[in-house]
C-alpha cells in the first residue's frame, strides 16, 4: 500500500534548548527564513504526502498559528510558497495531554493512521536531502518497516534510539534496537534519525510496551518487541545531513549551513564570516 500519510510528533518540552523554548515551542525554532516544523511539512509534502496529523502539547499553539492563512495582502514569495503548499496539503492536530514519552505520543495517531502504513518524521529535525522521500521509495520495494540511521560518534550513542544490523547494505535487516544505551553497552554506533516508514502494527506494541524508568512509552522498545516477536524491521542508511534542532550546536549549525545555500543571503554570510574568521572559510 503507498504512503499518503504523515505523522510530526511535537510535543516534546524542549528542555535541551531552555530558554530559548520557555515561551516557544523548539519545533518553532528559525532555521534562517522559516521555523524548523515547516522543513518537516515541506519535506513530507515533498515525498507525495498530503494527509499529515502534527501531535502537539501544552504551549504548541503557536504550530497551528503559522500553518494558518497569514490574513494580510502582503507580497512576499516565501510566504506565497507556504500558502501554495498549504492549499495543497490537509493538516490535522491532535494534543498529547500528558508527556509520556514519544511512544505515546504516536499512539493518538492510531484512528488517522488506520490500516495504512504512515512516514513518521520528528518534528525537530531537518534533513537535506528529503530523507522521507527516500524511505517511502525503499519501502515500495521491500513492504515492512523501515527506519533511517546514521553513524555518530561513540561518544553520542547515549543520545539516540541505537540499532544493530543483522546484514550488511543501504537496506539491512535490524537485529536489535535499544534507547539511549551507554557507549560501553551501545550494540553500534548506528542512531535512529528520526524517519519512519512504519506500519499499523505498530500500535499494538505500543499498547503492550513497559514504560521506562521515566514513566514514558519509547517508540525503540516497541520496535524492539516487535523483532523478538519475528516481525522484520529494516535499517535505511540515510548519507545525507540531519540537523537536531533539539540542541544548539545543531539549531546554530543549521542556521549556518542552510544559510550559506540561501541564493537572497548566502553571498552575505560568507562574505561576513570570511571578515570574521578570516580565509580558512
Amino acid at each position: 500500500m503507498r504512503v499518503r500519510k504523515a505523522v510530526i510528533p511535537a510535543a516534546g518540552l524542549g528542555t535541551r534548548m531552555l530558554p530559548l523554548t520557555k515561551a516557544q515551542p523548539k519545533e518553532m525554532l528559525p532555521v534562517v527564513r522559516k521555523p524548523t516544523i515547516q522543513y518537516v511539512v515541506e519535506e513530507a509534502y515533498e515525498a507525495g504526502i498530503r494527509e499529515v496529523l502534527i501531535i502537539t502539547g501544552k504551549h504548541k499553539r503557536a504550530i497551528e498559528d503559522h500553518f494558518d492563512r497569514y490574513g494580510h495582502d502582503v507580497k512576499n514569495p516565501h510566504l506565497d510558497k507556504l500558502d501554495e503548499i498549504l492549499d495543497d496539503i490537509n493538516i490535522y492536530y491532535a494534543r498529547q495531554r500528558v508527556q509520556r514519552g514519544l511512544g505515546d505520543a504516536i499512539k493518538y495517531a492510531e484512528a488517522f493512521v488506520s490500516d495504512e502504513p504512515f512516514a513518521l518524521l520528528l518534528g525537530d529535525t531537518i534533513t537535506v536531502p528529503s530523507c522521507t522521500a527516500e524511505l517511502i521509495k525503499a519501502y515500495e520495494n521491500i513492504n515492512a518497516p523501515l527506519i533511517a540511521v546514521e553513524e555518530v560518534p561513540w561518544e553520542n550513542v547515549s543520545l539516540y534510539g541505537i540499532v544493530s544490523r543483522a546484514e550488511d547494505g543501504e537496506i539491512f535487516k535490524i537485529k536489535h534496537l535499544v534507547e539511549k544505551p551507554d557507549a560501553k553497552s551501545a550494540p553500534s554506533n548506528l542512531a535512529i534519525l528520526g524517519r519512519y516508514i512504519l506500519t499499523p502494527q505498530i500500535f499494538e506494541y505500543l499498547e503492550i510496551v513497559k514504560p521506562d524508568r521515566k514513566g514514558e512509552i519509547q517508540l525503540t522498545d516497541a520496535l524492539e518487541l516487535m523483532i523478538e516477536d519475528g516481525i522484520d524491521i529494516y535499517g535505511y542508511m540515510f548519507e545525507g545531513r540531519r540537523y537536531d534542532i533539539g540542541n544548539i550546536f545543531d539549531w546554530l549549525r543549521a542556521n549556518i549551513e542552510l544559510g550559506l545555500e540561501d541564493e537572497e543571503i548566502g553571498e552575505k554570510l560568507r562574505e561576513l564570516m570570511k571578515s570574521l574568521l578570516g580565509e580558512r572559510i
